[in-house]
Parts: structure tokens; sequence; C-alpha cells
């Protein structure tokens, strides 16, 4: 795992705790049904970034028999998981706790203002690893927005994290906005209302966190940008004629295999040939240091028949 990734993970995780720690107590006080939902997110959240953290130690064991291409995509096998665990521990207990509670309300009748007071902390520590989370990513992300960050990231880590801090602070505003109004009206509907809201929105995050991890696991390509870089550098190596079609797979976030037939000049000498190649590879790995894996197929380029011919830099995926 990168180490801003890293980082950002660990922030979370310590800010995550402590906050379930300080819901918890606020909950047992005073049984509010946001805050139990809140404490319950905020376990959530911890845990996940357990996973997340796992899955980053285990991603850099060694290549062997059976995983030839090494475990680099056990990381999006526990991103994966982070996106289940919250849908079903955070989203449907929280939509379940509210729902009970909508259902038989009861006001919050004693320590009336530590939940106010508790999920108030709880805003500012969050906003600290949210913030933490927006400087690593920046490091990356380049000028690209934030939504395009996020889907085409091949790196799971700090778009989990982005997503769930983001989550856990529009889920604080809406357990303050609750317990608020119940407080305000002695009406527990509210409080059930706002853990309701809570677990709707973490469905959602849980929902597109799945569905963009689910592509991961499938197998991407390299970015766009990486494939340019790609293509320039064969192009541009001596003996090359043309490209005649590549393919990219990413084995894990900082691993890339290619794939590709190189038109090369005819002629009989295979050392030339093999010099081209050799050329061709090394220029890959000095364009894109994740080109970890190159497999390239020389072959004589017939204007008139190519019949597996590709484009060289496909079009953008979209998932």
């Amino acid at each position: 795992m990168a180490g801003g990734g890293t980082k950002a993970v660990v922030a979370a995780l310590l800010a995550n705790t402590g906050i379930a720690v300080t819901k918890f107590a606020a909950w047992g006080l005073t049984q509010s049904a946001s805050m139990l939902a809140e404490a319950i997110h905020s376990v959530a959240d911890a845990g996940n970034q357990v996973l997340l953290l796992v899955g980053g130690k285990r991603a850099q064991r060694e290549a062997d028999e059976l995983h030839q291409f090494g475990f680099g995509r056990e990381r999006y096998v526990y991103s994966f998981i982070v996106a289940i665990v919250l849908f079903s521990v955070g989203g449907l207990f929280a939509l379940y706790e509210g729902y009970h509670k909508v259902h038989d309300p009861h006001p919050i009748e004693h320590w009336k203002w530590v939940p106010v007071a508790v999920l108030l902390i709880a805003i500012v520590m969050e906003s600290f690893s949210f913030r933490t989370a927006i400087i690593e990513a920046n490091k990356l992300r380049g000028p690209v927005s934030w939504p395009r960050f996020i889907r085409n990231a091949r790196a799971p880590e700090l778009p989990v994290i982005l997503l769930e801090d983001f989550a856990a602070l529009t889920g604080l505003v809406l357990a303050l906005i609750g317990v608020g109004l119940t407080l305000a009206t002695g009406n527990g509907v509210f409080d059930g209302l706002g853990s309701m809201a809570i677990g709707a929105l973490l469905v959602c995050v849980a929902i597109f966190l799945a569905i963009e991890m689910k592509s991961l696991l499938l197998g991407e390509s390299a970015t766009r940008e990486a494939q340019q870089k790609i293509v320039d550098a064969i192009e541009n190596t001596t003996g090359v004629q043309r490209l005649i079609h590549i393919k990219t797979l990413h084995l894990g976030p900082e691993e890339v295999l290619v794939a590709a037939k190189v038109g090369v000049e005819p002629t009989t000498d295979a050392a030339f040939v093999a010099e081209t190649i050799d050329a061709a590879e090394r220029a890959i790995r000095a364009a894109e240091p994740m080109a970890v894996h190159i497999y390239l197929e020389p072959d004589v380029y017939e204007e008139n028949h190519v019949p597996d011919e590709r484009p060289a830099v496909p079009e953008a995926p979209s998932h």
C-alpha cells in the first residue's frame, strides 16, 4: 500500500475508534437511536480500516507457484469486503434501529445535551481525518475532478477512505439534526428518522463502493494516461515500425501487465529483432514504472491484413 494511503487509513482508524467510544457512552446515557446508529457506523468504519491495512499487508506477499503474478489484487478483495460491512453492519442496522424507533418513539429524557456535545466533537475529529485523506489524495489526483479520481483510481484505499469520511461527516450532521429536533419537540420520531437517513446514506455509499471494487476485481486496464505513455514508448523505439495492438491489465494497484504485438522491420536477423524488443521493454519501464510484467510479440506488419488489430489506446472505460 502506498504511503499516502496508509497514512489516511491510520488517521481514519484512530479517529473512528475514539469517536465510537464516545458515541457508545452517549448512547448509554440517552438511549438515542441516532446515537446508536452513529456508534455502530463508527465501529464499522474502524473495522473497515483494519481490513484495508490487512489487505495491504497480505498483498505484499511474494508470488508463488499457484499465484504467479503475486497477490496485488488482495487489496481489491478486502476493499470489496469493506463495502459489504458498510452495507450490512452500518447501513442495514441503522435502518432497522431507525424503523424500530419511529414505530416506538421515546424522547431523550436524561443527559439531554450529551449527544449534541458528542456529535459536535465527533464532527471535529472526523473533519481532521477527512482533511488528511484529502491532502493525501491531492498528491495523486492532479488536475482531474474528484468524481473522476474516485472512479478511475486503481488503488482502492484512498477512494474508500474519502467516501467513508464523507459519509461519516454527513451522517453526523443527520444525527445532529435528528437529535436536535427530538430535544426541541420531545418527539422521538425525529431521532428514528435521523437514524434511517444515516442508514440510507450508508447503503448508497456501500453499493457505489461495491460496484467500483467489483470492476477492479474483474480486472481493469491501465489508465488512459498510462496507456498513452506505454504506446509512445513502444512507437518511439528504434526498429519498431508500428504498434499493432496492445492490452493492459492491473494485477494490483501498482502492478500493470502489458501485452502487445509490435510490428518490426522485415529481417532475418533474430538478434536485431531481440534487441528491438528489449529496447521497447526498457522504454516502457522508463515511461511507466508500474509496468511490471511485459510481453511483446514481434511481427511483420502488413497494411492490408491485420485480423486482430485493436486501437492503440482504447476509449477510457466507464464502470
